[in-house]
């Protein structure tokens, strides 16, 4: 729709059209069928090196028949948020499995991640506190601090010498929260999770990590990368999120009883939402009995993305530091990647270019997310492909994706 420029609309078609110029825009591709390793885009068929489904779970037929079987006792619909009458026997089920899959005392379950990290960090911090954000958190994390009301104070990512510097000037503040992504989405990096561990117990402050990418693939049980740098006992607040290697729908908290009791009775995302569907959590009970019985998923996928990352190193793609099944390829500029994303389409790949404000000016990439179920095959034609194009799309020597890059 085309409003005047007197319109209280009109400065939406200008606004558009500069993101479009800046390559900038984006638009949605619609999906027929199921979320799958092989996926069809609005008509093409391609093979899927976009999606964050790393276990291979989303069109698992267990998961369906777990929600199937459920589906006629607890209908579709909660009807009210947890709080009233949302919260189903299903839901408080997937709760405890969840505390006794983390070893905490209690988790709980919200709609999606992002309503995780909103609703539980502005519980536990407020004015008169301070949060501190590293700079290439998720938006759940970043708007979570802003919407706290707390003072926030943003360090250059994984910077924890820098953050420990900030730690050391707030010390007025009543409470002080860290909060970081273990495994970060777009670089694929790990956070420097032991040094800011120490930096908590240092400064008595509350740590509070968002596991979203690394649930169901790091660690030796699955539970992340907490587990996996042997870090569980020293982080107060887990987030993680079912909706990923999980292949369901929603977020949880894991922690202490009392950490839980607080965020059911002050996490506004949980308390004003309508409950999810029961049976989403039927497939994710489901899902984290998979996660627990074939840890040969995440140990295959975590050998192959070891590996792909070499070979793409090889052709000298600038992988930034990732150290996991996220791979970025660092392109530079919008157009460029964009550009790129467009030709691997056009040879039957689906690898999507990743633009501001995701990543920062300057660090545009194609997201290579890897799972279980690709093949030796696919990656091969992949990497064929890749190598067809490196001369006219690999990024300049002097953009990186490093730690600290401000």
């Amino acid at each position: 729709m085309n409003y005047s420029t007197h319109h209280p609309l009109g400065w939406i078609e200008e606004q558009l059209d500069i993101l479009h110029k800046q390559d900038l825009r984006r638009r949605l591709l619609t999906r027929a069928g199921a979320q799958s390793v092989q996926i069809n885009l609005d008509g093409a068929e391609l093979i899927n090196f976009g999606s964050n489904d790393y276990l291979g779970l989303a069109a698992d037929p267990r998961l369906t028949a777990a929600v199937a079987a459920m589906l006629h006792e607890y209908g579709w619909g909660s009807g009210a948020s947890p709080l009233v009458t949302g919260h189903a026997e299903l839901h408080r089920r997937l709760e405890q499995l969840l505390a006794e899959f983390e070893g905490t005392e209690a988790a709980l379950v919200f709609t999606c991640g992002f309503a995780a990290n909103t609703g539980t960090i502005g519980a536990l911090v407020g004015v008169g506190d301070v949060v501190f954000t590293d700079r290439k958190n998720h938006a759940s994390l970043i708007d979570g601090c802003r919407i706290s009301r707390a003072d926030v104070r943003t360090y250059p990512h994984a910077d924890w010498q820098m953050l420990d510097r900030l730690l050391s000037k707030t010390s007025n503040y009543r409470r002080r929260l860290i909060v970081t992504d273990t495994l970060f989405s777009m670089d694929g990096d790990l956070a420097p999770l032991a040094e800011l561990a120490d930096l908590a117990k240092r400064h008595q402050a509350m740590l509070l990590v968002d596991e979203a990418h690394a649930t169901g693939v790091f660690g030796r049980q699955g539970r992340g990368v907490a587990e996996y740098l042997g870090l569980e006992d020293s982080i107060h607040a887990r987030v993680g999120t079912l909706s990923k290697a999980l292949g369901c729908i929603g977020g949880f908290v894991a922690g202490s009883r009392s950490l839980i009791e607080w965020l059911i009775n002050r996490a506004r995302s949980y308390i004003f939402s309508t409950a999810a569907p029961a049976v989403t959590a039927a497939a994710a009970i489901a899902a984290l009995d998979i996660v627990q019985n074939e840890p040969e998923r995440r140990q295959e996928l975590l050998a192959r993305a070891a590996k792909l990352r070499r070979q793409l190193t090889d052709q000298q793609w600038n992988i930034g530091t990732s150290a996991s099944q996220i791979i970025p390829m660092v392109i530079g500029q919008p157009s460029r990647a964009v550009a790129l994303s467009a030709a691997l389409r056009e040879r039957g790949f689906f690898v999507p270019a990743i633009r501001p404000p995701a990543v920062p000016d300057g660090e545009s990439c194609l997201r290579i997310s890897l799972t279980c179920t690709h093949t030796d095959e696919m990656i091969a034609q992949l990497l064929e492909v890749l190598e067809s194009y490196k001369n006219d799309y690999r990024s300049p020597t002097d953009i990186k994706s490093v730690p600290g890059r401000g």
